[in-house]
C-alpha cells in the first residue's frame, strides 16, 4: 500500500490496523559505466514496494536524495549535506507520528546515509528524553539485502560484486527497469578495492570510472529477478520481526 497513492482515508483506516511504515531511502550518485544514477533509490523503492505488496504494508514515498558528496566528481550526482538528511529525516518521522504512525522501517540502498540517519534517529529519541512532549516512535534502517540475499549475492557473483557500483544492486536495478539497461566496456574488468577515500576530488582520482571492488559487467536482470524475490523474503521477515520488537 503506497501512501502517495493512498487518499488521507485510506491512511486513516490502515492505521487502525497498524502504525508501522517502510520509508525508502537511497541516492543519486553514479554507479559506474553501466550502472544508473538512481541505482541505490531505485533499488530500495523496488524492495521496499514488494514488500508493500506482500503484506500489505504501508510504504511512503522514497526519499530519493541522500549523503553523497564523494560521487560529485561525476557527472549527475547529487548531494544533501549531512545535516540536511538530518532534518529531512526527522521532519519525516515527526510529520508521520502526528498522524499516529509509531514504526518506521527504512530500507536503505546507500552505504553513505547511515551515519546522517543514524544521527536522525538520535535527534528524535533525544528530543523525547529531554522531556519534550511527543509520541514515543522506533525507527530502523536495514539494507535491501538481508542474509539470505548476501547468500545469494555470494553464489552469484563470489568476491566480483564490490562494494561500489556492485554485480548485486545493478542486476536488480536492471530487472526492475529492463527498458534502461547500459551496456559498456570496463576496464579493468574488476574495479580496484577501497582503501579509503575522503572527498570527490581524491574518490574520482582513486576510482576513475566509479566502481569500486566490482565486476559490474557480471550483472544481470535474470539474476536480478531472484535477487529481487530473496530480498522482499528477507526484509518482509525483517520488517514483521521490528513491528514486534
Amino acid at each position: 500500500m503506497q501512501l502517495a497513492l493512498s487518499t488521507w482515508q485510506e491512511v486513516e483506516s490502515y492505521l487502525k490496523t497498524s502504525t508501522g511504515i517502510i520509508v525508502p531511502i537511497g541516492s543519486v550518485e553514479q554507479h559506474g559505466p553501466i550502472g544508473l544514477i538512481g541505482t541505490d533509490h531505485l533499488s530500495s523503492e523496488f524492495v521496499a514496494r514488494g514488500v508493500g505488496e506482500a503484506i500489505g504494508a504501508m510504504v511512503a514515498p522514497t526519499l530519493a536524495y541522500g549523503m553523497s558528496q564523494h560521487h560529485l566528481g561525476f557527472t549527475g550526482s547529487v548531494t544533501l549535506r549531512p545535516s540536511t538528511l538530518i532534518a529531512l529525516v526527522g521532519d519525516v518521522v515527526e510529520s508521520l507520528a502526528v498522524h499516529g504512525f509509531r514504526r518506521f522501517f527504512f530500507v536503505n540502498g546507500h552505504g553513505g546515509n547511515i551515519a546522517s540517519v543514524t544521527a536522525a534517529f538520535d535527534q528524535i529519541y533525544a528530543a523525547r528524553s529531554l522531556g519534550e512532549a511527543r509520541p514515543a516512535v522506533h525507527c530502523r534502517m536495514s539494507f535491501w539485502f538481508g542474509p539470505r540475499t548476501k547468500a545469494l549475492i555470494g553464489e552469484l557473483f563470489g568476491d566480483k560484486d564490490g562494494s561500489h557500483a556492485t554485480c548485486s544492486e545493478v542486476s536488480l536495478v536492471q530487472y526492475a527497469h529492463q527498458e534502461a539497461i547500459k551496456h559498456a566496456e570496463m576496464t579493468p574488468f574488476q574495479a580496484p578495492r577501497s582503501h579509503g577515500f575522503f572527498d570527490a576530488a581524491d574518490y574520482r582520482a582513486r576510482f576513475p570510472d566509479g566502481r569500486i571492488g566490482s565486476a559490474s559487467s557480471l550483472a544481470s536482470p535474470e539474476a536480478g529477478k531472484r535477487l529481487y524475490e530473496t530480498a522482499v523474503a528477507d526484509m518482509t521477515e525483517a520488517y514483521q520481526a521490528f513491528l514486534e520488537y
